[in-house]
C-alpha cells in the first residue's frame, strides 16, 4: 500500500473514533439501569387507558419485559402468574409487552384470568430508556423508584418475592 492510500484510512479511523465518542455523549442519559431513578413511562394498558409508573409511588414495582413469541417468556409465564397471585397486591407486577397489540395479547392470555397489568409499548421508546435488549427482562424498582435489579432471561416466582421483599423496608 502507498502511503497515500495508509494516511488516509487513519484519517477516517480517526474521524470514525470521535464520532463514535461524540455520539456517546450526546446520547448519554437518556438511558436507565441499576442505581438510576427509573424514567416515569406512560404507556397503553390492557382495559385501552394507560398507565404511569408514578401512580405505584411509594411501593416495591417489578417491571416484565415480555413478548408472546418468546419461548423463555412462555415457560417464564407461570412462575409470574404465581408471584400476581399471592404477592400481586403487595408488589405491582409490570407486564410490557414490546410491538404486538392489545388483541394479540389477549388471544394469548385468555382473556387475562390471571389479573396481571399488562402494558404496551408499541414503539420500543420505554424499552430503549430501560435498556432492554430482549425478552425476558425483569425490572426491580423500590420504593424511592430506584432500579435496584435488571435481569435478563427467565425468572422464579421466589427471585421476584425475594428481590421485592428485600427493598420493601
Amino acid at each position: 500500500m502507498n502511503t497515500r492510500v495508509i494516511k488516509l484510512l487513519v484519517l477516517i479511523l480517526i474521524v470514525g473514533m470521535f464520532g463514535f465518542f461524540g455520539y456517546s455523549l450526546v446520547t448519554k442519559g437518556k438511558n436507565t439501569d441499576v442505581g438510576d431513578k427509573a424514567y416515569n413511562f406512560e404507556l397503553p394498558n390492557y382495559e385501552g387507558g394507560t398507565t404511569k409508573l408514578a401512580e405505584y409511588k411509594g411501593e416495591v414495582v417489578i417491571v416484565n419485559y415480555f413478548a408472546s413469541w418468546c419461548a423463555p417468556c412462555k415457560e417464564e409465564f407461570p412462575e409470574l402468574a404465581a408471584f400476581q397471585k399471592d404477592y400481586g397486591n403487595k408488589y405491582p407486577l409490570l407486564m410490557i409487552n414490546r410491538g404486538e397489540t392489545i388483541d394479540r395479547i389477549k388471544k394469548v392470555t385468555k382473556n387475562n384470568k390471571e389479573g396481571m397489568i399488562y402494558l404496551f409499548d408499541y414503539n420500543a421508546k420505554i424499552a430503549k430508556r430501560f435498556n432492554v435488549t430482549g425478552q425476558p427482562e425483569t425490572f426491580v424498582i423500590d420504593k424511592q423508584g430506584v432500579i435496584r435489579e435488571h435481569f435478563n432471561g427467565a425468572i422464579t416466582e421466589m427471585q421476584l418475592y425475594n428481590w421485592a421483599k428485600k427493598y420493601d423496608n
